[in-house]
């Protein structure tokens, strides 16, 4: 990977201005230029034209996620009704199997029943497939002038979903971006994670993207980023006056950021490439949900101004010790020795994190993720210091964790928002009790509650991206794990065997409680 980025670096000698030019788009009118005509009214002349391709379109992501997503985007009218949607693999295939392959994987959600069969037929007919053949430069001239056969003579912007695997990237990115960029308004690019085997690997790819595309193109997409609970943090914590005095190391004792997946499909093609649980959740999900808890209030909720205090954070995390780290692998059930017993890539991280800054000087944040686990869970729970000289210490007993109030945010099992408060237990005597005040969205809002993707693309056709990751974020994560992630190849540390549907290994545990933690039980 590294060294075709170098290959393709040094055969570049023009400038980044004459790399973005693409082939003029034709002047003559095609029988798609028609189609669109006779689909259009007036009303669309004026409107700048959103061209979308998705490359990788006969893969697995594209046809579950991305396609999907699109399609409900455009139900609810977040898409412009002349939006064209491209696909481009090296498949042959025609428009037609492209279609059949989208529908397949298409349904509408339990609020998105109206009109749906008429809506669905609508998208597919403005879907298309290119055949990418053996030369993405010459792909790319291709798709390049059936999305100007689509746009016209009008304004047009263009988003590149680039569903590739890492080891692809740069073959399609570099000549998508000499080839098929339009010059008649925007041009977007989304990338998917794992960022990058190493901080150098991903470094080079980095400056390669970027002697293409300028940083405020390029959208490094996390869908695990699209959740209502990470967009909950910021929201609670600044649009509320309750909380915010609290958040430091005055009032917070600990933070545990808890991801866990109770299935385990995912494990040969992703966390047995070689990049494992490390590379794929934590660089960015977790680090980014840190990052976000963390922050400093930015200047304005601008994309850039949250991605400045952002990468503040990941900047003061302070090197992680191999000693603070505990790392786990599912056992092979299958029969299948070789997926497991050649490769040590850990399916499940836990580890102790700090912020050396003012904010957060001693608290431990601590973090926990894995697959195959007791249950899909994603939470971030906040625990609170013990009241100064309570009198009430006494009415808890001896653990006096149990009046620790606590402020959880959870996705999963069920979104809610919980606060652990303490109460009088009604009666005569005086007898206390840890109550939680719920806020469980089932109850409260009656809406089914969009995919991650469809939020995460619809920020990008706004142009926000205070979700994605920029390219100096990109290179501070990698400096907090590199050096765990060197001494842990170095030293061959072997990861605990832990059996699926289990809470994962014992040493989390022992971990937590050697920094003062108690970890919820709640697996």
């Amino acid at each position: 990977m590294a060294s075709a980025s170098s290959d393709l670096l040094g055969s570049s000698t023009v400038s980044k201005n004459s790399l973005q030019q693409g082939p003029n788009p034709s002047e003559i009118r095609s029988p798609v230029q028609d189609e669109e005509s006779s689909m259009s009214n007036g009303h669309y002349d004026g409107e700048p034209s959103l061209c979308i391709a998705v490359i990788g379109a006969t893969g697995e992501l594209a046809r579950n996620k991305v396609f999907p997503a699109l399609f409900a985007l455009y139900y609810s009218g977040f898409l412009p009704r002349n939006v064209g949607i491209f696909g481009y693999s090296r498949k042959k295939i025609t428009d037609e199997d492209l279609r059949a392959i989208i529908e397949a994987n298409l349904t509408c959600r339990v609020d998105h029943h109206e009109n749906c069969d008429d809506k669905l037929n609508e998208f597919l007919k403005r879907t298309y497939y290119i055949d990418a053949g053996h030369d993405n430069k010459v792909g790319m001239s291709r798709l390049n002038s059936k999305m100007a056969q689509i746009e016209g003579t009008r304004a047009a912007n263009r988003i590149f979903y680039l569903a590739v695997p890492q080891e692809s990237l740069l073959d399609v990115a570099l000549p998508l971006a000499d080839g098929a960029q339009t010059k008649k308004g925007w041009n977007r690019i989304i990338i998917e994670k794992p960022f990058g085997f190493t901080g150098l690997s991903s470094q080079r790819v980095t400056q390669s993207l970027l002697s293409r595309f300028e940083e405020k193109q390029i959208y490094r997409i996390d869908h695990l980023l699209g959740k209502d609970l990470i967009e909950n943090l910021t929201v609670l914590r600044f649009s509320n006056l309750v909380f915010e005095p609290l958040w430091s190391r005055t009032y917070i004792r600990n933070v545990q950021v808890i991801f866990s997946e109770e299935t385990a499909t995912e494990i040969q093609g992703r966390y047995f490439g070689n990049y494992g649980i490390i590379r794929d959740i934590v660089h960015s999900h977790i680090l980014q949900t840190i990052a976000l808890f963390a922050m400093e209030p930015p200047v304005s909720l601008d994309g850039e101004d949250i991605r400045d205090e952002k990468v503040k954070v990941l900047r003061s995390i302070r090197k992680v010790d191999l000693e603070d780290v505990v790392l786990g692998q599912l056992k092979d059930t299958s029969g299948k020795v070789d997926r497991y017993t050649k490769s040590m890539t850990p399916t499940y991280f836990a580890a102790a994190m700090y912020i050396d800054n003012a904010r957060w000087d001693g608290v431990p944040f601590l973090i926990k993720t894995g697959i195959g686990l007791m249950k899909n869970r994603a939470e971030i729970r906040i625990q609170f210091r013990h009241v100064p000289g309570n009198i009430y210490r006494e009415r808890f007993g001896h653990d006096i964790d149990l009046d620790t109030n606590e402020l959880v945010l959870r996705d999963q099992p069920e979104e809610a928002i919980l606060l652990k408060v303490n109460n009088k237990v009604p009666g005569l005597g005086l007898q206390l009790d840890a109550s939680e005040l719920n806020l469980l969205y089932r109850d409260k809002y009656d809406t089914e509650v969009p995919d991650s993707y469809e939020h995460l693309l619809l920020d990008v056709l706004d142009g926000d991206s205070h979700l994605f990751m920029r390219s100096d974020e990109l290179a501070a994560a990698w400096n907090v794990l590199t050096p765990v992630i060197h001494e842990i190849d170095q030293n061959r540390v072997a990861p605990e065997l832990y059996e699926a549907g289990d809470k994962g290994p014992i040493n989390a545990y022992y971990l937590a409680a050697k920094h003062g933690v108690r970890w919820d039980d709640d697996w």
